[in-house]
């Protein structure tokens, strides 16, 4: 049997011949047309398209259990809503765009053509494996692009299966996932993509920026960060409990933009706290055989919460859990909440990733907009509140990558919408118009007219050009 070495030698040499096949195909054959563009989607659907069963199952043996509901409801709707979208759209996206010429440069015509970059690399995370690597294949797809995928080594059940559905539908020329642990997806981001998209945590996605910079390939990261909830005093404890149990317990947790503490009005942190706990047993009863709830990825990542949680408990905070002997046998972590809490905790200074809560009162809006502006700029931000000019007031304070109003994630599944973080939390967007835009060349083309003035005018430079340059510079 081969041993280790032997198969991540093997697995890199792959992926750089895959990306060498793509690389010249990319330079052969630069803009495929709007028809092919549609069928590599609509082969792209199929992909997902009554796979959904296999889907679920694969990405449910990796988790130990997830949700089917789950899976299909944040992954495999979303994709294939995006990649409807995709093709409804594409003509449009696809035509060129007049630009504005000066009358200093009349006679003359101008426009940007939206070009295919060439190939995109991906790199996908395990949260969600499925909808966080079709989605920014649709739009690199629609853009005209060749793409190859690195799916996680956390999810190899889910990774073997989008392998082999994506090769029985495309030719390697045209699309290819590769698959490995740690050291391949090292290899993959340094190979000298035209475009390079990662989604995952901020601490690799610095290295994946540094791989990349390398050969000066561009780069979309997808992070996450200290998504902040603020619950403003005019808004019902109850409503805003809903919305934040739903946000942050759907799949345990493991989501890039779930809340990841919420502000509530000082002295009402309590009244929240039950109110959230009293959502979290009406939406999961037990956690034991209840297929509802997820499991943690790995013991590592458990392993990482039980720490963060003992750090609070010393450190003086209340600590709320709902859980049960049997789920913890399952490797889930029960919903928790943390109260009181100092601010040095892990808890409040890194991103939890997992179905635990912190609860921070706050003296005012404005002490509340301070203490998320006092770290980095999250990926997303939620605000509840009846008054819209609260709403404008925190929107107006603060900067995040997205934003829902009065819910929790629903501004991720518009794909009219942009969807990225900003400093810490991701660098560009993509999703719908956005996205295409992110995988394509803005290439500007001038055509000059029936003459060209500044031809006639020199050189060499007489009175006329000096005429004419100081009727300019006026």
């Amino acid at each position: 049997m081969a041993d280790d070495q032997t198969i991540r030698t093997a697995e890199t040499a792959e992926a750089r011949r895959l990306f060498e096949v793509q690389h010249r195909a990319s330079r052969a054959e630069r803009v495929p047309d709007a028809a092919l563009r549609r069928d590599r989607l609509a082969r792209l659907r199929s992909v997902v398209a009554g796979q959904e069963a296999a889907f679920a199952r694969a990405i449910s043996d990796d988790f130990g259990v997830r949700s089917r509901t789950e899976t299909e409801l944040l992954e495999i709707v979303p994709t294939l809503n995006a990649i409807k979208y995709a093709r409804r759209k594409l003509g449009g996206w696809m035509k060129p765009e007049r630009r504005h010429v000066s009358a200093t440069f009349q006679p003359a015509r101008a426009w940007v053509r939206w070009e295919p970059l060439g190939v995109i690399g991906i790199i996908s995370p395990w949260n969600y494996p499925l909808q966080l690597a079709i989605s920014p294949l649709v739009d690199a797809i629609a853009a005209g692009n060749r793409a190859m995928v690195k799916p996680s080594e956390l999810t190899p059940a889910f990774s073997d299966l989008l392998k082999r559905l994506i090769a029985e539908r495309f030719d390697e020329v045209e699309l290819a996932v590769v698959t490995g642990g740690v050291e391949v997806g090292q290899y993959f981001a340094s190979l000298p993509f035209d475009h390079l998209l990662f989604t995952g945590s901020t601490a690799v996605g610095r290295k994946v920026y540094q791989a990349a910079a390398a050969n000066l390939t561009p780069v979309t990261l997808e992070l996450g960060g200290k998504s902040p909830a603020i619950v403003c005093p005019d808004y019902a404890l109850d409503k805003a409990a809903k919305s934040i149990a739903f946000g942050k317990f759907v799949n345990a947790g493991q989501t890039c933009i779930a809340p990841d503490y919420v502000l509530v009005p000082r002295g009402r942190e309590e009244a929240f706290a039950q109110a959230l706990m009293a959502q979290v047993r009406a939406s999961y009863p037990t956690l034991g055989g209840n297929d509802d709830y997820s499991g943690v990825i790995s013991p590592r990542h458990r392993e990482r919460l039980e720490r963060a949680v003992a750090e609070a408990k010393e450190a003086g905070a209340r600590v709320l859990v709902h859980e049960d002997e049997a789920g913890k046998a399952e490797g889930k972590v029960g919903p928790t909440l943390v109260l009181g809490a100092p601010e040095n905790v892990l808890f409040l200074t890194e991103e939890i990733f997992g179905p635990v809560l912190p609860i921070v009162p706050y003296d005012g809006l404005d002490q509340a907009i301070d203490f998320v502006n006092r770290r980095d700029r999250p990926l997303a931000l939620y605000c509840f509140s009846r008054d819209r000019r609260q709403h404008d007031r925190v929107l107006d304070a603060t900067l995040s990558g997205g934003v829902t109003l009065n819910g929790t994630l629903l501004h991720v599944a518009q794909e009219s919408l942009p969807f990225g973080g900003v400093g810490p939390s991701g660098i560009g967007a993509y999703h719908g118009r956005e996205g295409f835009r992110r995988f394509s060349h803005a290439r500007a083309v001038h055509k000059v007219g029936f003459v060209n003035v500044f031809e006639k005018i020199g050189p060499p430079w007489g009175g006329m050009a000096k005429r004419f340059g100081r009727m300019l510079a006026k």
